[in-house]
């Protein structure tokens, strides 16, 4: 059993205090999603730290907007914007192309939940083709610039909501069981999760760590499908009635933490939660990680599920 990784910060720390001592000059990162909500203060922290940072981001013109407050905030101005639309496998395939040098840090940032059912042109269902496949296939694109660079990170963001359901092998896409919208993002949050652990076995003699996260709940434009009475609903639902929103600034310190903690070097396959590694479920709560998510045979097999979808 390997030892759980535990740090001096909590579910009130922000990204600049976990970020704070570090140096990433000369680094190079990229967070998808980096426009809005915790994207923007995940990039922010990075380019505080003096990361050079790009923005890939679905509205480059509040991207535009964004690297302008970041550049304002942190003084750094080596950051940038490049169009990403990680539903359309030729705009992934662009970014990965147009890629060139080393890559340190890939924040895979971005996603949509909760969404009515929707289908890509290739007719896969939107939250798993977003959240998971489209990343997938961003980061074995970029596998390449990773293995290049010293110490290169990759940041998977999940969700407690990957314990609302395993990857359905069976029926992935909604094509036989009925469409329900927090099943299916359960389901692509837990993907994200297990490509940390798959990746990490592939990838670790390369010298790349990649790990996942629960950032903690942020209302953000990622809630747009979700009104005020879902989420008190499901607040009762799970027994969380003392839920405590948490700023973007402490929504994106556990994505900081696994960007740039040196402790962490090596250290993948795994999933934190408040700035520490999350223990296992324990039924009827709705924290830690749930043992499917870390699954090595499910892991294994969702990548070449991944691969075999994206050929």
């Amino acid at each position: 059993m390997t030892e759980r990784i535990t740090t001096p910060f909590s579910a009130t720390s922000t990204a600049a205090e976990v970020a704070a001592g570090i140096d990433l000059t000369g680094r190079r990162a990229v967070v998808t999603g980096g426009a809005s909500g915790i994207g923007i203060e995940t990039a922010r922290a990075l380019a505080g730290a003096g990361a050079q940072v790009t923005l890939a981001v679905r509205d480059t013109a509040a991207g535009a907007r964004t690297a302008e407050d970041i550049t304002a905030t942190t003084g750094n101005k080596d950051i940038h914007v490049t169009a990403l639309d990680l539903t359309d496998l030729a705009s992934v395939a662009a970014f990965v192309d147009g890629w060139d040098g080393p890559l340190h840090l890939l924040i895979n940032n971005a996603g949509v939940m909760a969404t009515p059912e929707t289908r890509t042109s290739r007719g896969w269902e939107l939250q798993f083709a977003t959240n998971h496949l489209g990343h997938f296939a961003l980061a074995t694109g970029l596998h390449p610039a990773l293995a290049a660079a010293d110490d290169a990170r990759v940041v998977s963001v999940s969700s407690t909501a990957h314990l609302r359901s395993p990857v359905v092998f069976e029926d992935i896409h909604f094509r036989e069981r009925e469409y329900e919208p927090w099943a299916a993002y359960g389901q692509s949050k837990t993907a994200n999760v297990l490509f940390a652990v798959e990746a990490q076995r592939r990838w670790a003699a390369d010298g790349i760590t990649v790990n996942a996260l629960m950032p903690g709940g942020i209302r953000t434009n990622l809630q747009r499908h979700i009104t005020d009475e879902d989420l008190a609903r499901l607040r009762s639902a799970t027994g969380s009635g003392d839920f405590q929103w948490k700023t973007p600034e402490q929504g994106a310190a556990t994505s900081v933490l696994l960007a740039t903690a040196p402790y962490l070097s090596g250290v993948g396959g795994r999933y934190f939660e408040d700035c520490n590694e999350a223990g296992p479920n324990q039924p009827g709560t709705r924290t830690g990680v749930a043992a499917y998510a870390l699954d090595p045979e499910a892991a294994q097999r969702l990548w070449q599920v991944s691969v075999d979808t994206l050929a």
